[in-house]
């Protein structure tokens, strides 16, 4: 595969605020926006290390957010505690299955997805990887645009919540599973931020990386 042209080989910063392109002085190496004033710098500072701290405390989090209850339910006879996929299972059982399906795919498929996605992007950035890497851009712009969405779990969980109040005439409250998978969506947000996808393209390139 030829070398593209990248904008950091001709020396020109992108500015990740206005988008302007600028073009960086002799040995320059981070300089401000001359439109906007924001920070220049060819690649995102830290971008890996970041990366992985966010990604690591998803990993961590990401366990207890799914087999800690995620409501506590009180009702007239009984009281009862519920994970993400004890909500899933109940809602299959009585009939919701629409909504099942939405909750396990928007509150346990998407995140670990997410999470999965960002740890091979870094891994293979990390070994300068040249294997597919238009591949791997298009993989980036996918997890971005879950990220987008990224609050869609909160929002399935609340309707969760909803149905069971109302088809169990209970109160229900908010369990500490709730504070993980709240944490755990955040910190899958940030990583993706944080990470910059111009370095899948730097292995094919020289003098920048």
């Amino acid at each position: 595969m030829s070398a593209p042209a990248t904008a950091a080989a001709h020396g020109l910063f992108s500015c990740r605020a206005c988008s302007l392109v600028s073009r960086a002085g002799a040995g320059a190496q981070a300089m401000a926006c001359p439109r906007c004033g924001a920070p220049l710098h060819f690649r995102k500072p830290y971008s890996i290390s970041r990366t992985w701290a966010f990604l690591i405390a998803a990993y961590i989090l990401y366990i207890p957010a799914n087999m800690l209850p995620i409501m506590d339910t009180n009702s007239l006879f009984d009281t009862q505690q519920d994970t993400i996929l004890s909500g899933v299972i109940f809602l299959w059982e009585s009939g919701s299955w629409p909504t099942a399906v939405l909750v396990f795919f928007a509150s346990i498929v998407v995140p670990l997805f997410k999470i999965a996605a960002l740890t091979f992007l870094v891994i293979s950035v990390q070994r300068r990887s040249i294997w597919r890497p238009r591949a791997r851009a298009q993989l980036y712009r996918v997890v971005e645009f879950f990220g987008r969405w990224s609050m869609l779990d909160i929002y399935v969980v609340a309707i969760l919540v909803a149905l069971v109040q109302i088809q169990s005439l209970a109160v229900v409250h908010a369990g500490s599973g709730a504070i993980a998978f709240g944490a755990v969506v955040i910190l899958t947000m940030f990583a993706a931020f944080n990470f910059d996808p111009r370095l899948i393209w730097d292995p094919l390139t020289t003098g920048h990386e």
